[in-house]
């Protein structure tokens, strides 16, 4: 209705996962080179979650169209499937078998361990050619558990040198309670890169609405006010999906008042007519990194989401600070300590973890340490602690975010660069597993 009125050459709001649409907002553009280096380095098993509506199907839809072409690719959009209907759907899309075979049914009969052969005698072809393949699965977190232990053993394909397969699984937030669940210890401690996609700032948003009127083609006969863009943020939360919706409801609105300015009434009348009530603001909204924010600002809207006074956080960091200047250990874990959580210490085989922060003992960074944790685990990361002795200075918590070995230095470092840049004032750094700061 409205795309012929505004000159648009098609829906500029749809919610249809087109990559040529996807805005490489600051969270979208890393989880894509994120992508793009987990792949070119066959990292194995890669996982990227997001709230609902945050543009991971999308994303995943830009990312097949930049891989190589000695890059095969299988796109699963359907976790329902059996054992059997998913090896046949990746040998589909690897082009092992034909549509038309499977449409005939000719693979009905075929047993599990002959479709595992037939793609292992695939994957081995590919080294000659210097070529690899990857299998991207959406909405992860609704495989059934035999599928996903079948997925592990998929990862068993490899040579004295390499993996044959690489799995990306994109999924909601809650993939990661799935993936840290018992029965599934094997695949969690396989998976190399974790990242999660964010929802838009409020700068990012005003971007991603006039990215996709330019796309559209529209963008010069119509254009949202700086106040509408404003109340489009405020009632998505950020979220690209409801962001689609409310823009495609403002613009019909426009067009039935013949407008060629969208107003925030129109915006209201969408979201009323779309029953969206305005998102809450997340807790760490504060954390975002802003360049015209200085340091000491940074510190007091931390201290105030941590719950901490600013006196008491300064203190921590200036005695921290002081006892490293000195050359004090800070060597002296006691994971055995009566308040020390068990559950949350690191794997005896851990080489390499990130510092995020450490806080003195007492009520206020006991607080501090749980607001952390909740922020790091909403984040994807795993989360231990370690309780150290600086004898006269005192004893203090370090919070540790992921587990790693030697080899995952790059890894590592990866996830203390996202952690640092979320919140700068955390300076969160790769350490070995019992001393000081990796250099």
């Amino acid at each position: 209705m409205y795309e012929q009125y505004y000159g648009f050459i098609e829906k500029p709001f749809s919610l249809t996962p087109d990559p040529k649409y996807l805005y490489r907002s600051q969270s979208h553009a890393s989880a894509f080179e994120v992508l793009q280096y987990a792949i070119e380095r066959r990292e194995g098993f890669v996982v990227v979650t997001g709230d609902i509506g945050t543009g991971k199907t999308t994303l995943c839809r830009a990312l097949l169209e930049h891989i190589d072409q000695t890059t095969v690719t299988a796109l699963i959009l359907n976790p329902f499937l059996s054992e059997e209907d998913l090896l046949r759907r990746i040998l589909l899309d690897f082009g092992v078998v034909s549509r038309a075979e499977v449409k005939a049914g000719r693979l009905a009969g075929v047993s599990k361990q002959e479709l595992i052969d037939t793609l292992y005698d695939f994957l081995l072809g590919l080294i000659p050619l210097k070529a690899s393949a990857v299998v991207i699965i959406d909405e992860a977190q609704n495989l059934p558990l035999p599928v996903l232990e079948q997925i592990r053993i998929l990862s068993n394909l490899e040579t004295d040198k390499e993996k044959l397969l690489q799995v990306v699984f994109v999924g909601q937030l809650d993939l990661h309670d799935l993936l840290r669940r018992p029965e599934l210890r094997q695949l969690d401690q396989r998976i190399s890169i974790r990242y999660e996609l964010k929802p838009l700032d409020r700068e990012a948003s005003d971007a991603y609405v006039r990215h996709r009127l330019t796309i559209a083609g529209g963008a010069g006969s119509v254009r949202f006010t700086s106040q509408a863009l404003a109340l489009v943020h405020r009632i998505s939360g950020g979220i690209p999906r409801l962001i689609n919706l409310l823009c495609d409801r403002a613009l019909l609105a426009g067009f039935s008042a013949q407008a060629d300015r969208i107003t925030p009434d129109m915006v209201r009348h969408a979201a009323t007519n779309l029953d969206i009530a305005s998102a809450p603001v997340q807790r760490f909204e504060l954390l975002r990194p802003h360049a015209s924010v200085a340091a000491a600002a940074a510190v007091v809207l931390l201290a105030a989401a941590f719950a901490v006074g600013l006196t008491g956080l300064l203190y921590q960091r200036f005695a921290i600070n002081t006892v490293q200047a000195r050359g004090i250990s800070e060597a002296t874990v006691m994971p055995s300590a009566a308040s020390a959580r068990p559950e949350r210490q690191l794997p005896a085989d851990t080489a390499l973890t990130v510092l995020v922060d450490s806080y003195r003992e007492g009520a206020q960074s006991e607080r501090a340490v749980r607001e952390l944790t909740t922020w790091l685990e909403a984040s994807g990361h795993r989360v231990y602690y370690q309780r150290v002795d600086l004898g006269a200075n005192g004893r203090w918590w370090r919070v540790l975010a992921g587990a790693y070995a030697e080899h995952q230095y790059e890894t590592a470092s990866w996830d203390a660069a996202r952690i640092k840049a979320a919140a700068p004032v955390l300076q969160a750094r790769v350490i070995t597993a019992a001393a000081g700061p990796k250099r």
